[in-house]
């Protein structure tokens, strides 16, 4: 399994991703806004790209769709639902779907509403020796969690978070769709001073362009990410003085759509 992250180096930070299979060469093509850079590195690499993917329908993940179709002549794939909102969509994809890339790689489609009600993440297998890698959108990002603004919803983010992305493989390698790293981690010192390994994260994060931004796994995300520790005291104490309607012992979903509530003005 071959995994290219590619950094534009845009006002969004966006990530761009080749998935490639070692053997054959061939190659998926996620989320390619900057095509040009895409395609460059994909030749660069000796693979060819046959398909594209988009997570979601938003302009800076869809934009370079039909460039890199003219000339890759590339299938392009999406939730089955944004066929309507992004154009010349040529297979829909659901829940449980699986990809082969090659003869080495296969991906299975997660449904993963929440920043968009039709949302994918790709969870990628390759061989046994291989930690599994989840391509995320803008569902999770590093020490993060996608907003809602445009067409989503958190409470539907808080499920995708609680019942698919928490039950993962905890060393699965965390692909997000940009480099939101240090500014998430201020955010995660903020509710938990405490947290140790965020402040080292921090330190880190602050030498780092998104190009050479480390790789965390679900483990790290666990311990540095807020949207996942819903239940640590800390959390929920700086909450309260933000939200004083919240109850001493909240529970999880409470916990989860104030932080993304206090993370929007934030």
């Amino acid at each position: 399994m071959l995994i290219e992250r590619i950094w534009p180096d845009n006002a969004w930070r966006n990530y761009h991703y080749l998935i490639a299979c070692e053997e054959t060469g061939e190659a998926l093509a996620v989320d390619p806004l900057d095509w040009q850079a895409c395609l460059a590195t994909a030749r660069e690499r000796g693979w060819q790209i046959t398909r594209i993917l988009n997570t979601h329908e938003h302009g800076d993940h869809i934009g370079g769709n039909e460039s890199l179709r003219a000339a890759t002549r590339a299938t392009l794939l999406a939730h089955a639902g944004a066929a309507s909102r992004i154009p010349a969509v040529d297979v829909g994809l659901s829940a449980g779907d699986r990809l082969q890339i090659g003869r080495s790689v296969l991906l299975t489609v997660l449904d993963t509403p929440g920043h968009t009600l039709t949302h994918v993440c790709l969870l990628i297998e390759g061989r046994s020796t291989e930690a599994p890698a989840l391509i995320c959108g803008d569902t999770l990002f590093n020490a993060g969690a996608g907003n809602c603004h445009n067409g989503g919803d958190p409470a539907l983010l808080y499920d995708t978070f609680v019942n698919q992305l928490a039950r993962l493989p905890p060393d699965t390698l965390i692909y997000p769709g940009h480099d939101y790293l240090q500014r998430n981690l201020e955010f995660t010192l903020d509710r938990e001073p405490d947290n140790r390994l965020a402040a080292t994260r921090l330190v880190d994060a602050r030498t780092y362009q998104g190009a050479t931004a480390p790789v965390t796994t679900l483990a790290e995300e666990q311990q540095i990410n807020s949207f996942f520790r819903l239940h640590n005291p800390q959390v929920i104490a700086g909450l309260r003085v933000h939200f004083p309607d919240l109850p001493e012992q909240p529970d999880a979903r409470s916990v989860f759509l104030k932080l993304r509530e206090l993370r929007n003005r934030w």
